[in-house]
C-alpha cells in the first residue's frame, strides 16, 4: 500500500508518497480501497505538530476517506466486499488502504463520484453534530455561523436550509458570501468590512438561538452580545487563536449563555456510531435527492498533495478540498 509520509513540523512541499506493507484486517473491522480522501484543518495541524491523534491511532494523516470495501472481518455482517463506501477515520486517510470501523462507514450515495463523498464525512457530521446533538436547533429559530465558505460552514448552512432554520454567515469575501447564500444563508456579513455585531442587531434585534464558531479570539463577548437569552455558543477551533478576550461574565449570565466546545476526532467509538446512524437517518437521503450535496472546491490528484494543505493555511478556499490516488 502506498501512503503520504511526513515529518512532523515539515512544509506542505515536503509531504512524500511512500509504500509499506499492506494491513491485516483484524476483527470487527473491514478494509477499504481508498480512491479519495478529504483535506482538513486537522491535517495541517498534525503535520505541523499542534494536533498529534488520539492514542492507539493511525500516525498517518487523514480522518475521512471513500473507497470500496475490499475485505471484511469474519464477524462483520453489515458491509461486503465491493460495497461503495465513505466515512470517518481517526487517522490513516491518506493512504490507499483503511482499517475503519463498519459502524463510522456510509454507503456512497447514489451516482456519488468518489472524489465527492470523500468530502462528505467529516464537515457534514459535524456540523451535524453542532447543531442538532449539540445545539437542538429547530425550525424557524436563528443561527449565527462562522467560517461561511468553509466546509463545515457551507454543510452547516445547507442543514439550517434543510431544517427550516434561519442562517446568518461571516465570509471574507463578497465572492464567498455569494456562495454561502447559494447554499441557503439569509444574513451575510464580511467580517472584512462590516461588524457582524451591528449587521445583524439590525435585521434580527432580539439575537440568535446559536452560534457555532471556528474563529474563537475577541469573538466570543461579540457571539454573546447577538445571542439570545438561553442561546448555546458552539466553539469547535480557534483560527483566531487558543486565548479567547476576556469573558464578560455579566453578558454570559443576563444571556443565561451555553457556552461550549467540541471535537469529533477524538470521540469515542460508540459516540461516532451513534452520530453517523443518527445522520444516515435524517440526512443521507437528501444527497441522493440533490437536497444537500457537497461543496468541492478543488479536486487534487495525489501528485498535487501540497497544495490543499498550502490553501487551507492560506484560508483560500471556499468549501471541501479532496485528494484521489
Amino acid at each position: 500500500m502506498y501512503y503520504v509520509d511526513f515529518e512532523k513540523g515539515c512544509s506542505p512541499t515536503e509531504l512524500n508518497v511512500k509504500e509499506r506493507a499492506s494491513y491485516v484486517l483484524p476483527n470487527g473491522m473491514v478494509k477499504v480501497e481508498v480512491s479519495a480522501f478529504g483535506i482538513n484543518r486537522a491535517d495541517t495541524l498534525q503535520r505541523q505538530g499542534h494536533y498529534p491523534p488520539p492514542p492507539g491511532e493511525s500516525a498517518i494523516l487523514g480522518l475521512e476517506v471513500a473507497g470500496t470495501v475490499v475485505e471484511v472481518a469474519p464477524d462483520v455482517s453489515n458491509f461486503k466486499q465491493g460495497d461503495r463506501v465513505f466515512g470517518l477515520v481517526a487517522g490513516g486517510g491518506y493512504a490507499t488502504e483503511a482499517i475503519v470501523n463498519p459502524a463510522h462507514l456510509m454507503p456512497i450515495p447514489e451516482n456519488m463520484p468518489f472524489f465527492e463523498a470523500a468530502g462528505l464525512a467529516e464537515v457534514f457530521l459535524t456540523a451535524f453534530q453542532c447543531l442538532r446533538t449539540i445545539a437542538h436547533v429547530k425550525p424557524a429559530q436563528r443561527a449565527l455561523i462562522h467560517g461561511g465558505a468553509s466546509g463545515v460552514g457551507l454543510a452547516a448552512t445547507q442543514l439550517c436550509r434543510y431544517w427550516g432554520v434561519h442562517a446568518a454567515v461571516t465570509a471574507s469575501s463578497s465572492q464567498k458570501l455569494s456562495l454561502c447564500e447559494q447554499n441557503g444563508a439569509e444574513q451575510l456579513v464580511n467580517y472584512k468590512t462590516q461588524s457582524f455585531v451591528d449587521e445583524l442587531k439590525a435585521v434580527w434585534p432580539d439575537g440568535v438561538d446559536m452560534v457555532l464558531d471556528m474563529v474563537g479570539g475577541d469573538y466570543l463577548n461579540k457571539n454573546l452580545s447577538v445571542l439570545k437569552q438561553d442561546g448555546i455558543i458552539v466553539n469547535l477551533a480557534m483560527l483566531a487563536g487558543r486565548y479567547a478576550d476576556k469573558l464578560d461574565m455579566a453578558l454570559l449570565l443576563g444571556k443565561r449563555a451555553t457556552l461550549t466546545g467540541t471535537t469529533l476526532r477524538n470521540r469515542s467509538d460508540d459516540y461516532k456510531a451513534k452520530l453517523i446512524s443518527d445522520f444516515s437517518t435524517v440526512c443521507l437521503p437528501a444527497f441522493a435527492t440533490g437536497e444537500l450535496k457537497v461543496n468541492i472546491d478543488t479536486h487534487y490528484k495525489i501528485d498535487d498533495i501540497d497544495k490543499p494543505h498550502a490553501r487551507l493555511e492560506n484560508n483560500d478556499t471556499k468549501g471541501k478540498l479532496t485528494v484521489s490516488w
